[in-house]
């Protein structure tokens, strides 16, 4: 069976649990508490020496990083349906993995960590305007789409869901944000959809 190590309050922690739900695989959760370091101990870094979460262990496979989960996941068991292997479908859905771990990452993401967290190493004014930038790229996106791309779910959508649905955690308000927020919900009808802390 899958092991997927994670955080409950780690939002790329939630993508992969959130994605093996939609895909309705059974997995089993192992708690790595943040909080106490144990992403730190000898015993984690021996099978992540990245010392992050997520973490999928399958068998042999050891595999970090959440982008990277939802590419395997998506290929091994979700078919195209998830990832399209046409060239320009396949590179549109990767170029939103970019920028979950680009403007996502640096202003929602950031914020929280910085409130939620006490992550004082961020500089929260620039977190807030690289919010403000993607959230309003995002809105005017969807003013033409109802998912990121190719007209249906795909990874894309798993990717940034968490922290732009988290974005009140950083004090980043999403009421200007209609298209946004209508996707969120959309996003939270799909078959298998499981919450998290927060959105």
């Amino acid at each position: 069976m899958i092991k997927l190590y994670g955080h409950e309050m780690s939002g790329n922690s939630y993508k992969a649990r959130l994605f093996l739900e939609l895909l309705r695989i059974d997995y089993e959760w192992i708690k790595v508490d943040l909080m106490k370091g144990e992403h730190k101990s000898p015993e984690y870094l021996e099978i992540n020496p990245f010392g992050q979460v997520p973490l999928l262990v399958y068998g042999d496979l050891k595999l970090a990083d959440s982008q990277a989960i939802l590419v395997y996941l998506a290929r091994q068991y979700g078919g195209d349906k998830w990832l399209p292997l046409e060239p320009l479908p396949l590179a549109q859905v990767v170029r939103w993995l970019s920028t979950t771990a680009g403007e996502v990452r640096q202003g929602p993401e950031n914020a929280r960590l910085y409130y939620l967290f006490g992550a004082t190493s961020i500089n929260i004014e620039r977190a807030h305007q690289k919010a403000e930038y993607i959230l309003s790229q995002l809105d005017r996106h969807f003013t033409t789409h109802t998912w990121l791309e190719c007209d249906r779910p795909t990874i894309a959508d798993i990717a940034v869901f968490p922290y732009i649905a988290l974005a009140r955690d950083g004090k980043i308000s999403l009421d200007a944000y209609t298209n946004v927020l209508n996707w969120i919900e959309r996003v939270k009808q799909l078959p298998g959809y499981i919450p998290m802390t927060g959105i």
